[in-house]
């Protein structure tokens, strides 16, 4: 990698002028000068730097050693060395007796910001290193395994331990616009900031990956560690004055084939809870397990007989929205009907008729537990569809 470039070269000037009266040269490792107070003299060769840079030393030219060098001025030339590597020289122009004293303020000054640079553009490295590896996690591609497997090695990622995906996600509105971008990125960098361990990625331009780890590979309290950890990020989230997002955690499991079903399981909850509950802002695998369980049954035979129920009762041209309402209200309370006629604010006759016309429009005797459950099941499906 190269440690100097004309950027920052130039950074170096602007800043080092700032704070001494004279006129400052960089050069890099070929003795070039890359930036200067002095824009004319952008892509000479400068002798003194060449020397310092040979010798590892630092050179001063007098006036009069000037005369006999081409091209050269008076002034104390410094080789620059980041982490025991030489990459360049900074050279002061002025008699050597003026500038001399300001010789090692300035050599430090700029290694300092060549060092800071290179930690900088290092952990830039890494974080994109980081979010490639989350990416290729989600991905769930069987054939990336065993590199999958060296990266968590060189990160130190112990998927022996539970971990859980959780899920940011801007407001729809937001989806697909630079602002959204800009956000995630925002909220990323303050994440990473906060939780330096933390394993993040943007899965899209509205989307945050957020992938947490037990501390214990012996867990057993996972589930509610889960839920700890977003009601934890949210607080964060809140702190951080994030836009308006959803938040969503997914199954804590452990092994590393695991980490795309807790993604998976996670957007499937926030699809769910969203569609059930537009006003909430938190979701959580564990509060829909069976809906999003059941999600997986898109297709064939067994989930279009599942669906049958729910069919018939959405085939009525008269009172089908009365008549599911009633029957979520019935579900949600435990099929307890005085808590349910409560909620619907209707007599209990009123429930019992309605109940009786489900029974009669879905076939099934809800006085028996196997059917209540298959209507149970078929109304979870059509809130997953």
């Amino acid at each position: 990698m190269t440690i100097l470039n004309s950027a920052l070269a130039q950074d170096i000037v602007t800043r080092t002028m700032k704070i001494i009266p004279y006129n400052v040269n960089v050069m890099d490792a070929h003795g070039s000068i890359v930036a200067s107070g002095n824009a004319a003299r952008i892509g000479e060769l400068h002798t003194g730097a060449m020397l310092a840079l040979a010798k590892q030393l630092p050179v001063e030219i007098d006036a009069a050693s000037a005369r006999n060098m081409h091209g050269a001025q008076p002034g104390i030339n410094l080789p620059l060395s980041v982490n025991g590597q030489l990459c360049g020289a900074i050279g002061l122009s002025g008699a050597p007796d003026d500038v001399r004293q300001f010789g090692e303020l300035v050599r430090l000054t700029a290694e300092m910001i060549l060092e800071q640079a290179q930690l900088t553009d290092a952990l830039q490295r890494d974080s994109r290193y980081r979010e490639t590896f989350v990416l290729q996690l989600i991905a769930s591609d069987p054939g990336a395994r065993s590199g999958l497997e060296s990266w968590a090695r060189r990160l130190g990622v112990d998927f022996r331990r539970p971990h859980v995906v959780m899920l940011l996600e801007l407001d729809d509105r937001a989806a697909g616009t630079v602002e959204a971008l800009s956000e995630i990125q925002r909220l990323q960098l303050r994440l990473l900031s906060r939780q330096p361990s933390a394993l993040t990625a943007a899965a899209s331009s509205h989307e945050l990956v957020i992938l947490d780890f037990h501390d214990s590979v012996a867990a057993t309290d996972v589930p509610a560690w889960a839920q700890r950890k977003l009601e934890a990020l949210a607080t964060l989230l809140d702190e951080e004055g994030a836009q308006a997002h959803g938040l969503t955690v997914g199954i804590a499991l452990a092994g590393l084939d695991n980490v795309a079903i807790s993604y998976q399981s996670a957007r499937t909850a926030a699809r769910i809870g969203r569609a059930r509950d537009g006003g909430r802002r938190r979701y959580s695998y564990y509060d829909q397990a069976l809906p999003v369980l059941l999600s997986g049954l898109d297709a064939g035979w067994q989930a279009e007989q599942l669906r049958q129920p729910m069919l018939r009762l959405q085939a009525q041209d008269k009172n089908k929205e009365l008549l599911q309402r009633t029957l979520e209200t019935w579900f949600r309370h435990d099929s307890h009907l005085a808590a349910t006629a409560e909620a619907l604010h209707i007599h209990r006759n009123t429930l019992d008729y309605r109940l009786r016309r489900i029974g009669e429009i879905t076939g099934l005797d809800l006085s028996r537990l196997e059917d209540r459950f298959l209507l149970y099941v078929s109304l979870l499906l059509a809130d997953v569809g």
